[in-house]
C-alpha cells in the first residue's frame, strides 16, 4: 500500500502550515516514510519531517500528496509522471477540480484512503514537441494543455492546422489551446470550449478570439497527431506554453507537433469520488442565480 510518501506543496502561505500539520499527523499514526517538499521550509510543521528536492520527492514513492490548488496537483503530476507514481491533491486553492481533499476533509478521507478505500483514475497527458529545420527542438508533457498564443504584439497570429497529416483550417486569432479532457474545466472551458468527461479518449481545439467567428471548438480523438505552423513569419511573437510552462522561443518555420503520450497520469480519489457532483459544486450548477 501507500508507505513511502512524498508532499509537494505551493509556496508557503497562511493556509499552508495547518493543512501541512494534519496531513503529517496522519501519516504518522499510519507509520509512512515522508519527504516533504523544500518549498514548505518558511512554514515549518510541528513535526520535523526531512525536507527533499523535486527529483527526491517522487523517486521511490507510492503516492505523491499535493496540498495547494489544481497548479500545485499538476506540478506534482509532471513531476510524478516519469515515475508512475499516483497523485493525491488536498485543495487549498479556489476551485480544485483536480484536488479533492478539503483541508476539513483530510483526516477521514486520508485515513480512508490508506487503509485501501480509494478509487484511481487515468488521465491522458499529451506530448508536445518544437520541430526546426525537422529536428526535434524541445518537448514537454502537458496534463492541461498546450497553448500557442500571440507573446510580445497586439496583432493577430495566422496558424495552419494538421491533424493525422490533414488541413484542417487557416485561423487567425490570438492563439490556439489544445486540451486534454482534463484541461477542459481549465483555460479551454474560459474559451469557450466544452467541458469533456475525463474518460473520454479525446482532445479539444480552442481558438482564442479567432476573427472568423465560425471558428468554434474542435473535438478529435486523442489517438490523433496534431500538428500547427504560421501561415506568416510572425513565429517569433508567439510563444507555446505546457500547463502554463514556457518552451524556447519561436521562429519562422516552426511546427509544434501534439500527440497523446503513451503513459498516462493516475490520481487517487477518495472512495465515491463523483465528477458530476465535482461540477456541481465547483461550477455552481442548479444555484439561484440570484
Amino acid at each position: 500500500m501507500f508507505r513511502r510518501i512524498g508532499i509537494v506543496t505551493k509556496q508557503a502561505d497562511v493556509a499552508l502550515r495547518s493543512a501541512l500539520d494534519t496531513v503529517l499527523e496522519v501519516l504518522a499514526r499510519h507509520g509512512a516514510e515522508v519527504l516533504v517538499d523544500h518549498l514548505a521550509v518558511a512554514v515549518p510543521p510541528s513535526a520535523s519531517p526531512h525536507l527533499a528536492r523535486e527529483e527526491e520527492l517522487v523517486a521511490n514513492r507510492d503516492l505523491v500528496i499535493a496540498i495547494g490548488g489544481d497548479g500545485t496537483l499538476l506540478r506534482a503530476a509532471k513531476l510524478a509522471f516519469p515515475h508512475r507514481v499516483p497523485v493525491l491533491g488536498v485543495n487549498l486553492g479556489r476551485l480544485g477540480f483536480l484536488a479533492d481533499l478539503s483541508p476539513l476533509q483530510v483526516t477521514q478521507g486520508l485515513d480512508a484512503i490508506l487503509a485501501g478505500r480509494y478509487c484511481a483514475e487515468e488521465r491522458c497527458v499529451l506530448l508536445c514537441e518544437i520541430l526546426r529545420d525537422g529536428a526535434t527542438l524541445a518537448t514537454q508533457i502537458a496534463v492541461n494543455d498546450v497553448v500557442i498564443q500571440r507573446w510580445s504584439t497586439a496583432r493577430l497570429i495566422t496558424l495552419n492546422t494538421y491533424v493525422d497529416g490533414r488541413f484542417v483550417h487557416t485561423q487567425r486569432s490570438d492563439g490556439m489551446i489544445i486540451s486534454t479532457p482534463t484541461g477542459s474545466t481549465a483555460y479551454a472551458l474560459s474559451g469557450g470550449g466544452p467541458i469533456l468527461d475525463p474518460t473520454l479518449p479525446a482532445m479539444v481545439l480552442v481558438p482564442i478570439c479567432p476573427h472568423t467567428l465560425t471558428n468554434r471548438p474542435l473535438v478529435i480523438s486523442n489517438n490523433s497527431r496534431i500538428e500547427i505552423d504560421f501561415a506568416s513569419d510572425n513565429a517569433e511573437d508567439s510563444r507555446v506554453t505546457a500547463d502554463g510552462n514556457p518552451m524556447p522561443i519561436l521562429k519562422a518555420g516552426d511546427r509544434i507537433r501534439i500527440t497523446r503520450h503513451a503513459d498516462a497520469v493516475r490520481l487517487i480519489h477518495p472512495s465515491g469520488h463523483d465528477h458530476f457532483a465535482t461540477l456541481r459544486a465547483k461550477l455552481q450548477w442548479g444555484c439561484s442565480p440570484c
